[in-house]
């Protein structure tokens, strides 16, 4: 759909609206007017973004060094003839971050194809193993090397936290990678991974939302993406128009929701204390 198509149908789908409001809008529960209008603001500010990324526009994203350091990190494997170590978590596919390290293995792949490195993916999950398998394939074969493909850089471990753990820190120490990336959801294993990779002097980089897990992540890697960061990566990494679009209309949508915050505390101090204004409480409460 063209740009003045959308704004056409946009604004006769808001006419229609008002005109269904006018008329005493029936089945409409009118106490929820605020999330719904929330929600419509949202999702156009989340469509602006992306079509105008698709449109050529170009969006100022901030620099991350994790990110940066990805191809520092395969480069290095490569001058040293060392693989690299890819873990993507110890959770199923049904966990976010879980998909997310799938998702940034496929652009790591896609270096490791170029550069014919050797890329090594233990895992703990039998669908997360096919998940990067199929992620790799695909990598290196936009890469145009599918013969470089093997089935078994992505390789079952086991399901148990510490085994898996134990069988990760023993490939670290027979191989020693020159790089090991931790990109997924980790638990109490993230320490000792992390450990092991810094006794072999390995370049690491890490990425997680797991709170618990970030400060020894912080302390023991190299480099770091901290919640948001890494669920951003893809975009970062693939410069798809559709996904800098989506992270910057995301970015909006925060600042918004700040500038909300804020505005709200200050109308309610100035109600409770001076009987100014209105109570933004009644009107901001779903019921």
């Amino acid at each position: 759909m063209k740009d003045k198509q959308f704004w056409v149908v946009s604004a006769i789908i808001a006419v229609l609206f008002l005109i269904y409001w006018v008329a005493g809008h029936p089945y409409f529960v009118a106490d929820r007017i605020v999330m719904f209008i929330s929600i419509i603001f949202l999702s156009a500010t989340l469509i602006f973004y992306t079509r105008a990324a698709e449109r050529g526009e170009e969006f100022f994203l901030r620099p991350i060094p994790a990110l940066k350091a990805v191809e520092e990190a395969v480069g290095r494997s490569t001058e040293m003839g060392r693989p690299i170590l890819y873990v993507p978590g110890i959770q199923d596919m049904d966990q976010v971050e879980t998909v997310a390290g799938v998702v940034v293995l496929g652009h790591v792949a896609k270096m490791t194809a170029r550069y014919e490195t050797s890329l090594n993916v233990p895992v703990s999950r039998s669908i997360v193993m096919k998940a990067a398998r199929e992620s790799c394939r695909d990598a290196y074969t936009v890469e145009g090397r599918p013969d470089m493909f093997n089935e078994d850089m992505v390789h079952y471990l086991t399901d148990d936290q510490f085994a898996y753990a134990a069988g990760v820190n023993g490939i670290m120490v027979r191989e020693k990678p020159a790089a090991c990336m931790y990109m997924g959801k980790f638990y109490a294993e993230s320490l000792i991974l992390a450990e092991t990779g810094n006794s072999i002097g390995a370049i690491q980089i890490a990425g997680t939302a797991s709170q618990a897990q970030i400060p020894f992540f912080v302390t023991a890697c190299d480099y770091t993406l901290i919640g948001e960061e890494f669920f951003a990566a893809s975009a970062y990494l693939s410069q798809k128009p559709e996904l800098i679009g989506g992270v910057k209309g995301q970015d909006m949508i925060k600042l918004f929701v700040i500038a909300a915050i804020v505005l709200s505390t200050i109308l309610m101090i100035l109600f409770e204390t001076a009987g100014v204004g209105i109570n933004i409480s009644d009107f901001l409460t779903i019921r």
